[in-house]
């Protein structure tokens, strides 16, 4: 089959690889019909090379028609239509029973120290072959395939692989009032995403944080009040003023470790990723190396006694935290990887209706053929020709 495969800093291929075959009772092999290029797999793509492999298999944003199940898979057919969790999650430990799908005690990666295997995502959550590919092998398949109708196109369902759930997460995290402000940072696919689900769930005021032309006049088009970098250098003074002196009551930052500013650490990680993997992979998991602007914004421009929630990947161990401020504002901070399953069953009636609410079948901007994969990682990372989502279709 065809897949998508890393082969260096800012180097993925499409490849002729084995097919998948059933491996352990609980597996299942889908046909992919669509996969999504995330902004995690550009991470990948530049930042996190010292934990991939060569050949690895990329994506965790796919969806497909059941083509084999293993004898433990009851709960699936072969023909149906499935979304499938960019977590792999057994769905009856401990964690899993809490709704806390993304530390499954059955599927962690305790050799890295990490929580629960995910698709497509190097050796810290178990270098599983991802989504970005014809075929795909889905361990613990007994709970983890969301089944889908066969109604409506790939968009409509796609992004409850990792958008959907996550911007869903992000703004449960963030625990607005009822008719409160909320300020997302970021406009990325979550962040975009986030925006529309507080609108949605009715939240009084919704401003977003941004510098991308394209990506504030999505926002805007939305209804969403907009920060725009390029023109306000202090979003927090800028914020103050819109909130009645106060700030944001909720921040949702969907920016991460890819903040603009921050160059002593942009520079270690440059040069992390041309060291040996021996020397950069520890540097990389134990030094400050992350860019925390986009969370130094958060914390100031969060009211005193708000809540901030971090949904935006973050890889350091090291960083300088603001522990003085998040005391003295009495901040909450909430974060972690989306848990799927556990947010499926509020956001899957918004998807089965002929209605669109949260706008996801006209969410991204650029749909390619696999073999193409390359450029779409290019254009996403350089953001260039308004990509924001890009749809794969192998």
């Amino acid at each position: 089959m065809k897949a998508v495969t890393w082969h260096g800093k800012n180097d993925v291929r499409v490849d002729t690889v084995p097919d998948p075959t059933i491996q352990e009772p609980t597996d299942a092999v889908i046909r992919v019909t669509t996969t999504n290029i995330c902004g995690s797999d550009l991470h990948l793509y530049e930042t996190l090379g010292p934990f991939m492999g060569q050949g690895d298999i990329l994506g965790h944003e796919p969806m497909g028609i059941v083509e084999e199940v293993g004898s433990a898979v009851t709960n699936l057919n072969v023909g149906d239509r499935v979304v499938i969790p960019f977590q792999i999650a057994c769905g009856s430990c401990w964690m899993c029973e809490r709704g806390l799908q993304t530390q499954c005690e059955v599927t962690q990666v305790r050799d890295q120290g990490m929580g629960a295997a995910l698709f497509g995502f190097s050796k810290l959550y178990g270098e599983v072959a991802g989504g970005q590919a014809e075929y795909l092998r889905v361990p613990q398949a007994q709970y983890g395939p969301i089944v889908v109708p066969h109604e409506h196109s790939d968009d409509r369902f796609v992004y409850l692989s990792d958008v959907l759930p996550t911007a869903w997460q992000s703004v449960a995290y963030a625990d607005i009032p009822k008719d409160g402000s909320v300020c997302v940072i970021g406009l990325g696919p979550i962040g975009e995403m986030a925006t529309r689900i507080a609108q949605h769930q009715g939240a009084g005021q919704v401003i977003a944080v941004d510098l991308v032309p394209e990506r504030i006049a999505r926002a805007r088009a939305h209804g969403v009040e907009v920060v725009d970098l390029n023109v306000t250098k202090d979003p927090g003074a800028a914020i103050r003023d819109m909130t009645d002196g106060r700030g944001a009551d909720a921040v949702i930052e969907a920016v991460g470790m890819e903040a603009h500013g921050s160059p002593v650490a942009w520079g270690i990680q440059q040069v992390a990723g041309v060291l040996p993997k021996a020397v950069s992979a520890p540097l990389l998991k134990t030094a400050g190396v992350d860019r925390l602007s986009a969370l130094y914004s958060a914390i100031d421009i969060v009211r005193r006694g708000g809540t901030i929630s971090v949904i935006g990947v973050y890889g350091g161990a090291a960083d300088p935290m603001p522990m003085i401020t998040l005391f003295d504002k009495q901040i909450q901070l909430r974060m972690g990887q989306a848990n799927v399953k556990h947010w499926v069953p509020d956001i899957l009636p918004l998807l089965t209706g002929a209605d669109d609410p949260l706008g996801v079948d006209s969410f991204a901007t650029h749909r390619l053929p696999l073999s193409e994969a390359a450029h779409g990682y290019d254009i996403f990372q350089k953001k260039q020709d308004g990509a924001m989502k890009v749809v794969l279709t192998p």
